[in-house]
């Protein structure tokens, strides 16, 4: 009697499902501390899974729940920034991938619903992945990118305030983009104004991103939306544009600033890439304009309590 490799239980999903479980275990049990990390860190697993869900399911980065909660545990800001992008580049890879995966599965499937709301997923990524890319590489790597974290910014260590100012004003952006959820007639190809626009923000969006390890995601998420393209789309785009960024993002927090807590990506990374394949059955069970309501409103919390007022 043969088996075949296209039973469920050998499908491409659970095998890397599997392979994924495997190699954590092994890095987790290949420790000599394994009590004391579990004991210690694996709180993270959950937070890392609340993370990779908000940002999956909505575009913006997964710094929206990791920033503030690790500067309440004391992180300092490098580390805060840091750590939140090793985390990332595993919660939105996840998300990207799932969001790929259903893209592949709508052209397939239904081409002229595609056509017609999904086309302008290619050429949106083609005009701010690069931008995006330049706008983080500038903020991590020249001078005056530097001096306009500095002189903008105030610094790091101003990181909280910061960040609270911009979660205030990207929660504002979110829910103000409701109403234009319940377009029935969606965009299909950009117009010339978006091929200026797009870029523009991304570059923005990636400086922000570099500094704040949030940004450019719900940015371009949010000009989409209001340009009347397809919601689901328009936060395809933003996951797998962040998904490029933060690994952009990452090799100067590896090899220059050294501040990425290690022991917690390897938890909470993990229950971000859960999360990362999570948000899209979210995001499709329910409905988007409550999503983004929630979304909204957790994110001006967080956004009014990082305040200096608190």
């Amino acid at each position: 009697m043969s088996y075949s490799l296209s039973l469920p239980l050998f499908s491409r999903k659970r095998a890397w499902l599997f392979a994924f479980i495997a190699v954590w275990a092994f890095v987790i049990f290949s420790q000599n501390n394994v009590g004391t990390l579990l004991q210690e860190y694996g709180f993270f697993t959950f937070v890392g899974i609340v993370g990779a869900v908000f940002a999956n399911a909505t575009g913006a980065g997964g710094g929206v729940v990791f920033v503030p909660f690790f500067a309440y545990l004391s992180f300092t800001p490098d580390s805060i920034v840091a750590t939140s992008f090793a985390i990332q580049c595993c919660g939105m890879t996840a998300g990207a991938i799932t969001w790929t995966r259903f893209f592949c599965t709508q052209r397939q499937t239904d081409q002229r619903k595609t056509d017609s709301q999904w086309g302008a997923l290619p050429s949106a990524l083609l005009l701010t992945v690069i931008p995006s890319l330049c706008g983080v590489l500038f903020s991590q790597y020249t001078t005056h990118g530097s001096a306009l974290l500095l002189n903008v910014l105030g610094g790091p260590e101003n990181l909280h305030t910061v960040f609270g100012v911009f979660s205030v004003i990207l929660a504002i952006a979110i829910i103000a983009s409701i109403p234009l959820m319940k377009r029935q007639v969606f965009s299909s190809v950009l117009a010339g104004n978006d091929i200026v626009c797009l870029p523009t923000i991304a570059f923005l969006g990636g400086c922000i991103t570099a500094w704040l390890s949030i940004g450019v995601g719900e940015l371009v998420a949010v000009y989409l939306i209001i340009r009347g393209f397809n919601v689901t789309m328009s936060i395809a785009v933003a996951v797998i544009l962040s998904a490029f960024t933060v690994w952009s993002a990452l090799p100067f927090h590896v090899l220059v600033s050294h501040a990425i807590v290690y022991d917690v990506v390897i938890f909470a990374g993990a229950g971000a890439i859960l999360g990362g394949v999570m948000a899209k059955y979210l995001v499709l069970a329910f409905s988007t304009q409550s999503l983004k309501l929630f979304f909204g409103l957790w994110v001006f919390l967080l956004g009014v309590t990082s305040l200096p007022i608190f």
